[in-house]
């Protein structure tokens, strides 16, 4: 099978590797042609407390139609986070044009973890994260982001295995053919959850949480298991080899000093192998 070019629509950070910067070594290193569409420029993670953001609408805005007049395509496309309404509805619309023509849609709600939202989402992007959601063949938000999207009470003793099941209904209804959910805690365990629409199928796969908080976890995760469908592997097997390629990545940089900086994962591709 020859390998599908994919478009990234993220933000890209200067000072850490989360968002795109993650995600663009990993594609790469897995023969995939992949192209990028920086939905803002930020200097560093929000989580050092300062930051800068510059909102790239106006060139989202004069870009799609250059692209369109020159007939790129792309066999996927992956969104991330959104900054302005204008643009979320620029890609939203830009998805289902290029879906109609076969391109499958991956939606990355990126908005939050630990039952809150990041520091500077508000609840206007968690409305504009649900327009994304209902254009997508597969969105794999973290359980806090999946608790936001349905608008359910987030849980801290974690959710039975019918509660989890109802949460994946509930996102399959905004408008994903298929849904992950993962950090969830499913009967007292750390697990994936997900729904595929080829073959209706409910799965939940455990994995063993390593501790301490890194960041650009969850680009890593999205970018190995988009890597694997598009090479044409299930989405159980994809989730499971996402998960394990994940904790590695994690265990091999557990003793690192600033974990806001994320995984500087060019240095360890080989464990995507």
């Amino acid at each position: 099978m020859g390998k599908k070019q994919i478009l990234l629509v993220n933000d890209m950070v200067g000072h850490s590797k989360v968002g795109m910067g993650a995600m663009l070594p990993v594609l790469s290193y897995l023969g995939h042609p992949t192209f990028n569409l920086p939905t803002a420029l930020v200097s560093n993670t929000l989580n050092y407390g300062k930051f800068n953001i510059l909102d790239t609408t106006d060139y989202i805005r004069g870009t799609l139609p250059v692209w369109k007049e020159l007939g790129f395509r792309f066999d996927a496309i992956c969104t991330g986070l959104m900054f302005s309404e204008e643009q979320a509805k620029l890609v939203a619309g830009y998805c289902q044009e290029q879906s109609a023509n076969g391109t499958i849609v991956f939606v990355d709600p990126i908005m939050g973890d630990g039952g809150n939202l990041y520091n500077g989402i508000t609840q206007k992007q968690v409305l504009l994260m649900r327009e994304m959601v209902s254009v997508a063949d597969l969105t794999f938000p973290n359980y806090t982001e999946a608790s936001y999207l349905a608008d359910v009470p987030f849980s801290q003793e974690g959710l039975s295995w019918d509660e989890t099941k109802s949460l994946l209904d509930k996102l399959h209804q905004i408008g994903s053919k298929s849904v992950l959910i993962t950090s969830c805690r499913i009967n007292g365990q750390n697990s994936v959850a997900g729904y595929n629409h080829y073959n209706g199928e409910y799965f939940h796969l455990e994995y063993e949480e390593i501790p301490g908080q890194f960041h650009g976890t969850g680009d890593l995760f999205s970018a190995v298991l988009i890597g694997h469908l598009l090479d044409g592997d299930s989405l159980k097997h994809s989730t499971r080899k996402a998960m394990d390629t994940v904790y590695q990545l994690i265990d091999l940089n557990r003793d690192l000093a600033d974990k806001k900086r994320g995984i500087l994962v060019e240095k360890f591709l080989d464990v995507l192998a």
